[in-house]
């Protein structure tokens, strides 16, 4: 092998390096890739214990909407509604309706107190403030629940973010309207 073949090869093993680091970092065959998640509404695991002042009921309530909201597009086209409900059991759920985003490599959902900017502005904020981890977005289409921890006030979050972690960046964002 000649002096211009030993240059080669030293060069392609940190180019082979850099590509595959590259792709695995970006991972853009999920811009490709939908997975779509399809989740009943929720249900409570139990009823609340009836007190004197509230009869016992046969039948636990329904989840009942806390507040709810639209999605606006930031990095990424997204649309849908998100819904935080509570239970009949007092545990609350981020319900995601309708959802269609693009696909990423790491992507949450957040509860956040940032406010919900129109445009570039918003592609950023929500790591600025609180914000509280859902987990992984299950699919970037469907319907899907995400239970609110219980040691977690959803009181003190005014919006929800679809943010990809990987990039510090929303993908989208709701603000929630309290009902």
């Amino acid at each position: 092998m000649g002096r211009m073949g030993k240059v080669v090869v030293v060069a392609l093993g940190p180019a082979v390096a850099l590509v595959g680091a590259g792709l695995y970092w970006f991972q853009p065959w999920k811009l490709w890739q939908d997975e779509t998640v399809q989740e009943a509404l929720p249900a409570a695991t139990g009823a609340p214990a009836p007190t004197p002042s509230t009869p016992a009921s046969p039948e636990p309530a329904g989840p009942v909407t806390v507040a709810r909201g639209e999605l606006i597009s930031h990095e990424h086209a997204t649309s849908g509604t998100v819904a935080l409900l509570r239970l009949a059991d007092g545990s609350h759920v981020l319900r995601l309706e309708g959802l269609d985003t693009s696909n990423g490599p790491d992507l949450r959902v957040w509860l956040t107190d940032a406010p919900v900017k129109e445009g570039r502005a918003g592609w950023h904020v929500f790591d600025d403030g609180k914000y509280e981890s859902l987990g992984r977005l299950k699919g970037n289409k469907g319907d899907q629940n995400y239970s609110v921890p219980a040691d977690v006030d959803p009181a003190a979050f005014t919006s929800v973010s679809i943010w990809c972690d990987r990039f510090d960046v929303s993908f989208g964002a709701a603000e929630l309207a309290r009902a």
